[in-house]
């Protein structure tokens, strides 16, 4: 429209004014005042952050952090690392990033009728793997011995990979403390976070294993199927409703015994014959042995880090110089724990001189 202030993209659809519960960040945050649960984290201002930041005008203090989670560097690596199967061959089985796009479906699958704060969960939900090496938990193994108190995956993320976001110290705790051998989080979005987690990656990796041809669907135990069914949604939805029962008649985030127990024996079941058999054990081996090996190539070259002026690129970026003022060691860590699967792979041909042919990789 030549002469107007303004461009379309197409023929505009007219709005009107925005209704005052959506209009700002502070209108919005009166609503969830109001309308979440008792319990429910509520969002204020520009959210309890390491540096003191200015609020946004119109996202609360944990959109924005899903949206910094969104279109982060360790975010998007993670469609490069393997959620079980290292770089395979099949495109349609789960990365590292779907799987965190699957937890955060469920996780706000809970917390919405829940009447928990959605946006914590999500951004909380979508972040929860982002501490993770490449080939999945082999590197927690592999990089441990190289620092104090050794590596854990959840720690990690919210520490060091994501502090640079600076994200609200909610987010970080519910990252830190979704996996169930840590202490339990501070918000029952955390809480809601760590029972997505386990519900998504027990029902997801089941089905990526009958797609890989390593177990049979009929062989899905019948304490498993008797309580929650046979198809991946009808699982889901099960332990969902299962979890949103156990809120509405008790107050807190648990999950019904009779799913708690199918759930229980579904991931036994994913242990013994995906995880833990015998191919996968020697291939979490040889994982660790390339992981280590990369990282003390890297400690004794910290000059080939990538300092983020170009090249390199399947690590971590660090700001410039700092790879050879840190420790070289931690350093190290930092750059080989952010490759991608094939990234890696490719660094153990080039920098250590691995045969192609016997790289740990696919199913």
């Amino acid at each position: 429209m030549p002469g107007t202030p303004f461009a379309i993209a197409h023929q505009a659809t007219a709005v009107g004014p925005a209704p005052h519960q959506l209009g700002t960040r502070q209108a919005r945050e009166e609503v969830e005042h109001r309308t979440l649960a008792p319990g429910a984290t509520r969002a204020l201002g520009a959210g309890n952050r390491a540096l003191q930041e200015e609020p946004d005008p119109f996202r609360t203090c944990f959109e924005r952090d899903l949206d910094r989670v969104h279109h982060s560097r360790p975010f998007r690596r993670l469609a490069g690392k393997c959620q079980v199967f290292i770089a395979p061959d099949d495109d349609h089985l789960r990365t590292r990033l779907t799987h965190a796009v699957e937890v955060a479906q469920v996780a706000v699958g809970i917390a919405r009728p829940a009447g928990l704060n959605v946006a914590l969960t999500a951004a909380a939900a979508t972040a929860h793997d982002c501490g993770h090496g490449p080939a999945g938990h082999a590197s927690e193994e592999a990089f441990s011995p190289f620092l104090d108190g050794g590596y854990h995956h959840a720690v990690y993320g919210a520490d060091v990979v994501l502090a640079p976001l600076n994200l609200c110290a909610e987010t970080l705790d519910a990252v830190r403390n979704h996996s169930w051998n840590r202490p339990s989080p501070l918000t029952p979005e955390g809480e809601v976070v760590a029972w997505a987690d386990r519900i998504a990656y027990v029902c997801h990796d089941f089905e990526d294993a009958v797609r890989a041809g390593i177990v049979r669907a009929d062989e899905l135990p019948g304490a498993v199927a008797g309580v929650v069914g046979n198809r991946r949604s009808a699982q889901i939805d099960a332990m969902i409703n299962g979890v949103l029962d156990t809120i509405a008649s008790t107050g807190r985030v648990g999950m019904r015994s009779a799913e708690a127990e199918a759930l229980a024996a579904f991931r036994a079941f994913n242990f013994e014959r995906i995880y833990l058999r015998p191919a996968s054990v020697v291939q979490a081996e040889r994982v660790v042995e390339l992981l280590r090996s990369l990282t003390h190539w890297y400690a004794d070259h910290p000059t080939a880090i990538d300092d983020g002026s170009g090249g390199g690129g399947g690590g971590a970026v660090t700001s410039p110089g700092a790879a050879r003022e840190a420790d070289p060691v931690v350093a190290a860590v930092h750059h080989v724990s952010g490759m991608t699967d094939r990234y890696a792979l490719r660094m153990a041909v080039d920098v250590l001189g691995w045969d192609p042919d016997k790289l740990p990789r696919g199913v």
